[in-house]
C-alpha cells in the first residue's frame, strides 16, 4: 500500500525476478546476538518486530564466511546454516513479502585475531594485528570461502547475500594502493586491484543462481587522502553490474577515516548527492545511507533521485515502526535515532550486545516487553526528564493510571540542556517522541509544580516513582564561591554571561559539551551540509580522491581562550564514546582549546584559577572558572517521602548519578515499569 505522503518511500520496486514491496531497507547492523545464547531466537523476534513495523527488505548484521574473517558467528558448514533457518522461517512467517538478504562480511586486517589477513601486510591504523599478506592460494581460499557461505546463505532461506567491498573490510584493502602493494595480477593498475572484489561477485552469482539478490556495497566516497577517484568508483560499479549484481549499496568511509558519517553532528543525508552522483551512470538500482532517520528526509532522497532504496539501521533500532508509521501518517509517534551511538556503536566495537538509548527493547525483544499491567494502579512519577518519561508513557502504556510532575515549565531535564549543544539538535526530535507518548498514553502532566510529601501520601497513589535527576557537585577548591565561578547549568541555559577567557574544570562529557557550545560560532554543521563539508574538508561537488584530497578542514576558531582540564591523568576525552569521542576532540582542537590532564586546583580568586601542573603552580588567568566537575543525586524528595513512612522508587540520576547518562536512566526506568 502506498502512502499519501511518501508516495516514492512506499512504492514497489522491480527487480525482475522479484519485488521489494517498498525501498525501506533496515541496513546491515551486528547485534551481538550473533553470538550469544539462544541468540537465533533473539534475532529472529528482533527481526520479526521490524518486519511487522513495515520494513520492504532485512541486511543482518555480518557474518564472516570462515573463521579467519572476524568474530564466532560464522557460516560455513550445513549446521551452521540450520540455526540461520530460524531466523529466516520467523521473517518469511511474518512477512512473505518482506525479503532478508545476509551480510557475508570478511573483516580482513580489522578482524580482532592474530591471523587476520589482507592483499598485503599492512596493519591498519584502527586495527589490533597486523595482518598476514595472502599468497596466490590463500586469495582462492577466501574467494572461495564466500562462494561456499553465499549457497549455504541460499541453503538456510535467505533471499540474496550482500557483500561489503568498502569500510576498510578485506575487499575495499584490495581496491586502493595505500594497503594493496601487491604486484602480481591482484594489485598494480585500478583492473587488477578491483579483480578480487569481481571475481568474489562472479563467482557468487553463479552459484547462488539468478534468482538471488546480490548486493555489493562499495566505498562511493571512502574519505582517504590515497583512496579511489570517483572514476575509479564509477570503474568498479559497472564491473560488478557486468559481473551480476542487483543492487549496489554505497558507503562512505573507511573505519581508519578521520571524517564523521554516523555521529548526530553529522547532517541529515549528508553523502546521498554522492550516490545520486553515481546513479546516473548505472543501470542497477542503489542503496544510499547514513544519517535518515525520519521519512521526510528519506523520501526527499527518492525525490531528488539520489537512490533507488534507503536504507537506516539504527533508526530501526530505536523504533521498530517506523515503517508502519509513516505510512500511517504517525510520524509524530516515531521515536527517532539521534545517532549517539552509545547503546548501538559503541556496544558492537566494545563487545557488548547492542540495544537503543533511546530504545532499550532493541535486541532484548524476548526479555523486555510492555504488556498489559494486571491491575492498574495510580502512579506518581516526580521529575519530567529521561528516566521519568520513559517510566510515565510505559506504565501508561500498560494501562496504570500516571501523573507526571515537573518544577519546571517544559518536559526533558538534561534532554534540554543536550539540546542547545551545537551537533545535538537531534535532542529536539526525542522530546517531540515524549510529548506524543505523554498524550497517546493518556499521561496526566503536572509541569511548573514543586512535590513534597504532602501531595503523593498514600490515599492518592498506589506507586510513587521520584526521577528528581541531579544536582551539579561542587568541588571542595578554595573560592569555589567566588563570583567568577559558574555552574555548567547556568552557561547551557544562557543565565550568566560568559567571558573572553574561560577555564573549565571537568573534562567528561559535560565538559567538552559545554566546551563546545562556548566555543562554537556561526551555523551549527549539523544543520548545514557545506558548512559541515568545510569543517572536515570534504568535496562533495569534485570528488578528489577519497572526496578529501588536497582539501584542507576550514575550522572556525574560536574567539574566547579557553582551557579543559581535568584531575586525571588519562588524556583528555579518553571517556568519551567509543565510535564519537574522536570527533569532539578534532573539533575542540581545531578551535584552539588548551586541554590539561592531571590537574590539580589550588584556588580561585579575582586573577583566576592556581592550578598545580606536573609538580608546577600555574595561575590561569581567566574571566571565567565553568564548573563540570560530576553530579550528586538529587534524592530530597525521597528522603522525605522515606521520613514520613511513605514507599517510593528511585530510578535515573536520582538513583545513581555519574556522568550524566540518559542510555542508563532510560533503561532502567523501562524495566521496572514494565513489571509494576
Amino acid at each position: 500500500m502506498q502512502s499519501e505522503k511518501y508516495p516514492l518511500l512506499f512504492s514497489p520496486l522491480d527487480l525482475g525476478f522479484t519485488t521489494l514491496k517498498n525501498r525501506i531497507l533496515m541496513g546491515s547492523m551486528h547485534t551481538g546476538l550473533e553470538e550469544a545464547e539462544n541468540g537465533f531466537e533473539r534475532l529472529a523476534a528482533y527481526f520479526v518486530e521490524r518486519v511487522r513495523g513495515g520494513v520492504g527488505m532485512i541486511f543482518t548484521g555480518g557474518i564472516p564466511p570462515n573463521l579467519e574473517a572476524g568474530f564466532g558467528a560464522k557460516l560455513s558448514t550445513h549446521e551452521e546454516a540450520e540455526q540461520h533457518r530460524i531466523v529466516t522461517d520467523a521473517v518469511h512467517a511474518a512477512g512473505p513479502d518482506v525479503k532478508i538478504c545476509m551480510q557475508i562480511l570478511h573483516m580482513g586486517p580489522l578482524a580482532l585475531q592474530e591471523n587476520c589477513v589482507a592483499p598485503s601486510a599492512i596493519k591498519s591504523r584502527v586495527g589490533k594485528y597486523k595482518p598476514i599478506g595472502l599468497d596466490e592460494e590463500g586469495i582462492e581460499k577466501q574467494i572461495n570461502d564466500h562462494v561456499h557461505c553465499a549457497a549455504l546463505a541460499v541453503e538456510a532461506g535467505y533471499d540474496g547475500v550482500e557483500i561489503p567491498a568498502s569500510g576498510g573490510y578485506l575487499l575495499s584493502t584490495f581496491l586502493v594502493e595505500k594497503t594493496n602493494r601487491r604486484t602480481d595480477r591482484w594489485g598494480g593498475t585500478f583492473e587488477n586491484r578491483m579483480r578480487f572484489p569481481i571475481e568474489v561477485v562472479r563467482r557468487t552469482r553463479a552459484v547462488i543462481g539468478p534468482h538471488k539478490i546480490l548486493t555489493v556495497r562499495i566505498p562511493a566516497m571512502d574519505m582517504l587522502e590515497d583512496g579511489m577517484t570517483h572514476d575509479e568508483v564509477i570503474t568498479l560499479a559497472k564491473a560488478l553490474e557486468d559481473a551480476g549484481v542487483n543492487i549496489i549499496s554505497t558507503h562512505f568511509c573507511w573505519h581508519e577515516s578521520l571524517i564523521p558519517t554516523i555521529a548526530t553532528m553529522v547532517p541529515r543525508a549528508a553523502f546521498t548527492s554522492v550516490t545520486g552522483k553515481l546513479r546516473k551512470v548505472l543501470r542497477v538500482p542503489l542503496i544510499t545511507s547514513n544519517r535518515i532517520n525520519m521519512p521526510s528526509v528519506a523520501e526527499a532522497v527518492l525525490a531528488r533521485g539520489d537512490a533507488d532504496i534507503v536504507s537506516m539501521a539504527r533508526p530501526m533500532l530505536a523504533d521498530p515502526e517506523f515503517a508502519l508509521k509513516a505510512r500511517e501518517g504517525r510520524e509524530d509517534e516515531i521515536n527517532t535515532c539521534i545517532a549517539c551511538n552509545q547503546a548501538c556503536l559503541d556496544h558492537t566495537f566494545g563487545g557488548k550486545d547492542v540495544s537503543c538509548l533511546v530504545n532499550p527493547r532493541a535486541c532484548h525483544e524476548t526479555k523486555l516487553n510492555y504488556l498489559p499491567a494486571r491491575a492498574a494502579k495510580r502512579v506518581a512519577v516526580i521529575g519530567a526528564g529521561p528516566a521519568g518519561l520513559a517510566y510515565a508513557t510505559v506504565a501508561a502504556r500498560r494501562g496504570h493510571a500516571v501523573t507526571l510532575f515537573d518544577s519546571a515549565s517544559e518536559i526533558g531535564g538534561q534532554f534540554n540542556l543536550a539540546k542547545r549543544i551545537p551537533g545535538k539538535e537531534e535532542f529536539h526530535e526525542t522530546l517531540r517522541y515524549y510529548r506524543r507518548m505523554i498524550e497517546v498514553n493518556g499521561v496526566r502532566l503536572r509541569l511548573n509544580t514543586t512535590v513534597d510529601a504532602s501531595m503523593v501520601d498514600r490515599g492518592s497513589f498506589d506507586e510513587v516513582v521520584v526521577a528528581t535527576g541531579i544536582i551539579p557537585r561542587r568541588p571542595l577548591i578554595d573560592g569555589i564561591d567566588h563570583p567568577l565561578v559558574i555552574s555548567y547549568l547556568d552557561v547551557l541555559m544562557g543565565q550568566r554571561v560568559v567571558g573572553e577567557r574561560v577555564a573549565i574544570i571537568g573534562a567528561g562529557g559535560i565538559g567538552f559539551d559545554v566546551a563546545e557550545f562556548i566555543s562554537h560560532e556561526g551555523t551549527s554543521s549539523s544543520t548545514d551540509i557545506d558548512e559541515f563539508a568545510r569543517e572536515w574538508g570534504i568535496d562533495f561537488l569534485n570528488h578528489p580522491r577519497g572526496g578529501v584530497c588536497g582539501v584542507t578542514p576550514v575550522a572556525r576558531e574560536s574567539s574566547r581562550t579557553i582551557f579543559l582540564m581535568q584531575r586525571k591523568t588519562d588524556p583528555v576525552g579518553r571517556g568519551l564514546g567509543r565510535t564519537t569521542g574522536w570527533t569532539h576532540r578534532i573539533t575542540l582542537n581545531r578551535r584552539g582549546i588548551q586541554m590539561f590532564n592531571g590537574v590539580e586546583y589550588l584556588k580561585i580568586d579575582e586573577r583566576g584559577l592556581l592550578t598545580r601542573i606536573n609538580g608546577e603552580e600555574r595561575l590561569f588567568e581567566v574571566d571565567n572558572v565553568i564548573v563540570c566537575a560530576g553530579q550528586l543525586s538529587n534524592r530530597s524528595l525521597y528522603d522525605e517521602l522515606t521520613a514520613e513512612g511513605l514507599n517510593a522508587t528511585l530510578v535515573g540520576g536520582a538513583f545513581e548519578a555519574s556522568e550524566l547518562d540518559a542510555k542508563r536512566a532510560i533503561q532502567q526506568a523501562s524495566e521496572l515499569a514494565a513489571v509494576i
